[in-house]
C-alpha cells in the first residue's frame, strides 16, 4: 500500500487535469437617474488666478457638522438621586417634627386629666368632710345588735 493510500504506484496513476469553469461577466446595469430640480444644481464658477489660468467648477459649500452634544459634568441620574435623597431627608425632618408634636400633645391631655381627678377628688373629699362635721343636715341610722340563733333574726 502506497502513502496515498491506493494500490497503483505514483508512476502508473493517470494524471488527472481540472481547468476551473469561469463565471460568466456581470452585465453593467445603468444607474437610475434621479431627476433633479433645477434650483438644486449649483451655478458653475469660473476663477482666474494671479498666474492667467482660468479653473471652472462648481461652488462647494463646505460641510457643516452636525452640533456636538455635550454632556453634563453630572448625569441626571445622580442629580435625581440627590433630589430624592434631599426630599427623603425634608419628609424624615417632618415627621420627626411630627412625633414631637404628637408626644407634646398627648403628655398635654395627660396633665389635663390628672389635673382634672385631682380637682374632682379634691372636691369630692371636702364633701365628704364638710358633711361630717355637720349634725343636722344628714341622715341618722342607729345600728342596733341583732342576735341570730339557729338561722333565726332576733332584732
Amino acid at each position: 500500500m502506497y502513502p496515498d493510500h491506493t494500490h497503483q504506484p505514483p508512476a502508473e496513476r493517470a494524471v488527472e487535469v481540472h481547468h476551473p469553469t469561469p463565471f460568466p461577466p456581470a452585465v453593467a446595469v445603468p444607474a437610475p437617474v434621479v431627476p433633479v430640480q433645477s434650483g438644486t444644481v449649483p451655478a458653475v464658477a469660473s476663477v482666474v488666478l494671479p498666474d492667467g489660468r482660468v479653473v471652472t467648477g462648481y461652488a462647494i459649500n463646505p460641510a457643516r457638522s452636525e452640533p456636538v452634544v455635550t454632556k453634563p459634568a453630572v448625569s441626571r441620574t445622580a442629580v435625581n438621586v440627590a433630589l430624592g435623597g434631599v426630599g427623603f431627608l425634608a419628609v424624615c425632618g417632618g415627621l420627626i417634627l411630627l412625633t414631637s408634636f404628637i408626644a407634646a400633645l398627648t403628655a398635654f391631655i395627660t396633665q389635663l386629666i390628672i389635673l382634672a381627678a385631682v380637682i374632682f377628688g379634691g372636691w369630692i373629699a371636702v364633701q365628704i368632710l364638710s358633711a361630717h362635721g355637720q349634725q343636722g343636715g344628714g341622715t341618722t341610722v342607729n345600728i342596733r345588735k341583732a342576735v341570730i340563733k339557729r338561722n333565726k333574726f332576733y332584732g
